[in-house]
């Protein structure tokens, strides 16, 4: 009998709230010990490179910290670090890209739909009009010239080509093919579209930018590297695709199918009537009837001619079933 009260007690203890209680001890050695302490761990993190200004927190350096403090120069120190001489500047004052903005770029691609027994390629058909060797493409004039300027990429994805050939990034070409083969196939066209896939909130390492190095050895033994950081501009090419036709058969299928889902209506309907609704068991009683098969009565026999007065007929019933509640 006192498992109900365990279990409550249980529930009660679990949806309770510890918090510390703090007691002050007036005890001058257990004061002086705890000061103590505390003034050792401060002169440890505070006098530990006094001369060196500032608190260093997630500094990034090209190189690990020993603890140090050296000069910097006449007036100035520093921490010192292990690793590669001389450290590396992370500063480019003349973006290196420049020059490509006049750069060109030829995409090819086909894209098929097998259930059509459709292929087709990007590449503008003889007799269109586009030259390939000389085109150049222009979202009004020159909407399916597979040749790109880079410059005019990067003006389509809302960039500016001097900061993107500072410090790199990635811009893609989306190509949609949206075909409505049920017309002329001629009609399936390719659509381009431009866009940047790098954020620009990266602060650490903005752009599209790695690095990589050489290393060698010297005479003397000592290793020696060459660290190049490379910036550059990747283009991701998008390409997606959707064509339809149509067909009597689907139609039908579709047809006969959006008909019959019109039921589900019904069925949600009934649900909400005889579960939730006030009244339900009323709802129930109106719409189910329990007939035994002992009640249902016989199929009338045709009488006899000579007994037209003492031959008693069933009576046919005209009530539909059917009952109108009011909600």
């Amino acid at each position: 009998m006192s498992l109900p009260c365990s279990r409550t007690r249980w529930v009660s203890d679990f949806f309770s709230y510890e918090t510390t209680k703090s007691v002050v001890v007036k005890s001058w050695v257990v004061g002086v010990v705890n000061r103590c302490v505390q003034l050792l761990i401060l002169s440890y993190f505070v006098g530990s490179g006094a001369k060196v200004p500032g608190v260093l927190t997630g500094l990034g350096v090209p190189g690990l910290l020993t603890g140090r403090c050296v000069p910097y120069n006449a007036t100035l120190r520093t921490c010192e670090i292990q690793g590669w001489c001389p450290p590396e500047v992370d500063t480019v004052d003349v973006p290196v890209m420049l020059e490509a903005e006049n750069f060109t770029l030829l995409i090819k691609n086909s894209i098929r739909f097998p259930l059509f027994g459709f292929e087709k390629t990007n590449l503008p058909p003889p007799g269109s009009g586009v030259e390939l060797g000389r085109c150049r493409f222009h979202p009004q004039l020159q909407p399916l010239c597979p040749i790109l300027r880079l410059g005019d990429v990067a003006r389509l994805a809302g960039q500016d080509f001097p900061a993107l050939a500072a410090t790199g990034g990635v811009l893609g070409i989306k190509m949609g093919w949206v075909c409505d083969l049920a017309r002329a196939w001629e009609r399936c066209l390719p659509r381009y579209s431009f866009t940047r896939l790098d954020s620009l909130a990266r602060t650490p390492a903005p752009g599209y930018n790695f690095r990589h190095a050489r290393y060698y050895r010297w005479p003397d033994g000592s290793e020696r590297r060459t660290l190049i950081k490379a910036f550059g501009i990747r283009f991701d090419v998008l390409v997606y695709g959707n064509a339809g036709k149509f067909g009597i058969v689907p139609t039908l299928i579709n047809t006969v199918a959006a008909f019959t889902s019109i039921g589900v209506g019904t069925v949600l309907c009934d649900i909400i009537l005889l579960n939730f609704l006030k009244g339900a068991e009323h709802y129930k009683a109106r719409k189910f009837e329990e007939v035994s098969e002992a009640s249902v009565p016989a199929t009338p026999s045709a009488c006899p001619p000579g007994a037209l007065g003492t031959c008693s007929r069933d009576k046919q019933s005209t009530d539909s079933g059917t009952f109108s509640l009011g909600l």
